[in-house]
């Protein structure tokens, strides 16, 4: 019996086109939201459009407003699809090594020459990129099973300077929960703990009465 090999390019795509995207009838959605940051509490209104824009409405508090604002997008920007020729085409993959887990590093070229991924079990459990002159590395620990793909459920995100590989910032553990609203998973609850300098500072956003827009007509 043959064993075909597959190449790195084709085990990263795999893993790629197994995350969980809205498809292109997405109508958009509003929730409550309830910022919880250390003993701080902020609430209001977050609406994402069927283009996948973020608003914050009625959080006053502008740093609160900023931090709920960059997780709705972040939210939104993670649930695109877009084609993995869209997204690597200029890029080359190549095998790294297999850990003790089973991840398999895929050492990247070309356009994004220096950053690497790990998957396991058909899905991307480790990201090192560089994103806006910094790498940021992110592990997965476990995972939501849709059915439809899969969103990350357990994971951590680190930052380090390019040229001298040092720590920005302190290191950040997320956990995110997900429900299924219509047609659709959406995230109900992120919590953020960062640990800086022995301190552990804890961010939670709450999205409740999740209710997607209405389509609009063609």
């Amino acid at each position: 019996m043959t064993v075909t090999q597959l190449s790195a390019q084709e085990l990263f795509r795999a893993a790629y086109e197994n995350r969980y995207t809205w498809d292109k009838n997405f109508p958009g959605y509003t929730a409550n939201i309830t910022y919880k940051q250390d003993d701080k509490v902020f609430t209001g209104k977050v609406i994402i459009t069927a283009n996948l824009k973020a608003e914050v409405l009625d959080v006053d508090d502008e740093p609160a407003q900023k931090a709920i604002h960059g997780q709705a997008w972040e939210i939104a920007i993670h649930r695109v699809r877009r084609s993995f020729e869209d997204t690597h085409s200029a890029n080359t993959f190549s095998y790294g090594k297999t850990d003790e887990t089973g991840a398999v590093e895929l050492l990247m070229g070309g356009k994004a020459e220096g950053d690497k991924y790990k998957v396991r079990n058909n899905e991307v459990c480790h990201v090192h990129r560089l994103i806006h002159g910094t790498y940021v590395t992110i592990d997965t620990f476990s995972s939501h099973d849709t059915g439809e793909g899969y969103l990350s459920h357990r994971y951590d995100s680190v930052y380090h300077d390019p040229k001298t590989g040092e720590q920005k910032g302190g290191r950040s553990e997320f956990v995110d929960e997900y429900e299924k609203v219509g047609d659709y998973f959406i995230l109900n609850r992120r919590e953020i703990r960062t640990e800086t300098a022995g301190q552990i500072s804890i961010q939670e956003f709450i999205f409740s009465d999740i209710k997607l827009l209405e389509p609009v007509a063609a």
